[in-house]
């Protein structure tokens, strides 16, 4: 199981995914969000459908593009390129499957993965938002909670005047010295 922070960074991966998927008019895109139990592999199996093969290579080739260009996140494979009929990227913690209409109709990937909890990008969009909205309260509460402290600039800050005030009396101090001093010489001449 990846920890928390990982899991956040595979689903931002994932909705980045989804998006290039939908910006090549990919159809009835879902993403599945596996059961940790019954999935040991992956986390997400993102799923959409392309009206030919050539569409299928366009949609297949924008999500690697993307998640390269915007997290540098390479696949750890491609398969069914060639064909175009299905083109499964497997980033290990999530894998998008590019089905034509009829292969995904006949393979009903969603059907097998029963375990697994089905999300509209829009959903899941929603998801990722709060939940980075909770994590973001948290930090904030915490940072409240924590005692202030008094920054160096400021103790700095806060002792220049005294120190103003100590040099300062240490030159009154020398001028009346001296002037004790002087008034002693006087008296003696």
């Amino acid at each position: 199981m990846t920890t928390l922070q990982e899991h956040q960074h595979t689903r931002i991966l994932v909705q980045a995914a989804a998006a290039a998927c939908e910006d090549k008019k990919g159809d009835e895109t879902r993403i599945l969000e596996l059961d940790p139990v019954d999935s040991g592999l992956s986390d997400f199996f993102l799923v959409t459908s392309a009206t030919n093969d050539r569409q299928a290579v366009a949609i297949a080739d924008e999500v690697e593009q993307r998640l390269k260009r915007e997290f540098g996140v390479m696949p750890h494979s491609v398969e069914g390129r060639r064909k175009g009929e299905w083109i499964l990227i497997d980033y290990v913690d999530f894998v998008v499957h590019v089905f034509l209409a009829e292969r995904r109709a006949f393979y009903d990937i969603e059907r097998l993965r029963k375990s697994a909890r089905p999300i509209t990008p829009s959903e899941f969009d929603e998801e990722l938002k709060a939940a980075l909205a909770e994590k973001t309260r948290a930090v904030r509460k915490k940072a409240m909670a924590e005692p202030k402290t008094v920054s160096t600039a400021k103790r700095k800050a806060a002792s220049k005047p005294a120190a103003k005030t100590t040099k300062t009396a240490k030159r009154a101090a020398k001028k009346t010295s001296a002037g004790a001093k002087a008034k002693k010489v006087v008296k003696k001449a």
